[in-house]
């Protein structure tokens, strides 16, 4: 629908931004058919869309998660920035910034861009989002537990979320919460049968730093997640 809608208006940034983040929800959930050429796709589309309005702060946001998903993370914390010196108030630039900071190992900032994103809209639809990044941040920074609680908050809001339910299960893992784990990892491969730990990279973000991927794979094999 969003290729339409460029079909009919090609200078619609707003139209190409959507389209790339349709291929890193694509990416979050193990969609991806072909990597490289999906990959190539999204980093099309949001260029083009930066190209046609760098003034548009929600598109610069939105184009630039999905180069994050992409795994772009230099061009797209330059989009962040410029998207932030436009409106400083933009939740959603925030919420990607903070991803972003997780990827690039360093949690504890990415929790302080978090938490902002969610003082600036605290009934937000996709607060979710926030939630999950704080519940990563936490579990890559060691408090499993502040993790499970995170997790926790962003599954009442979307139940059957693929990250949410991922990183409850991992959190619940290495916090010793067993049963809880082995009960999220189930209704997990429910949603995604064929998820596995040798294959969980193909659902994960760019994480710079390999440790991180790591012990987000064995915890999931602690929660009973097939190999």
């Amino acid at each position: 629908m969003f290729y339409k809608a460029i079909e009919l208006d090609p200078d619609f940034s707003a139209a190409y931004a959507a389209a790339a983040v349709c291929f890193t929800q694509r990416i979050g959930f193990g969609w991806i058919a072909n990597r490289e050429k999906e990959f190539a796709e999204a980093i099309r589309l949001a260029r083009r869309a930066v190209q046609l309005d760098k003034d548009d702060a929600s598109a610069l946001c939105v184009a630039g998660l999905a180069l994050a998903g992409a795994g772009v993370l230099d061009d797209d914390a330059a989009f962040l920035d410029r998207a932030l010196f436009i409106n400083p108030n933009v939740a959603m630039g925030w919420s990607v910034g903070g991803w972003i900071k997780l990827w690039l190992g360093e949690p504890d900032q990415a929790i302080e861009r978090f938490a902002h994103a969610m003082r600036l809209s605290p009934i937000d639809p996709i607060t979710f989002y926030a939630q999950e990044g704080m519940a990563h941040a936490h579990f890559f920074a060691g408090r499993h537990d502040e993790a499970v609680s995170w997790a926790k908050m962003a599954l009442r809001e979307l139940p059957d979320s693929h990250g949410g339910l991922r990183i409850a299960a991992a959190s619940c893992a290495l916090a010793g919460r067993d049963d809880e784990a082995q009960m999220l990892t189930a209704r997990l491969l429910e949603i995604d049968p064929a998820l596995r730990a040798s294959k969980l990279q193909k659902v994960l973000g760019p994480y710079r730093q390999p440790e991180h991927p790591a012990k987000y794979a064995d915890a999931f094999r602690k929660a009973g997640l097939p190999e």
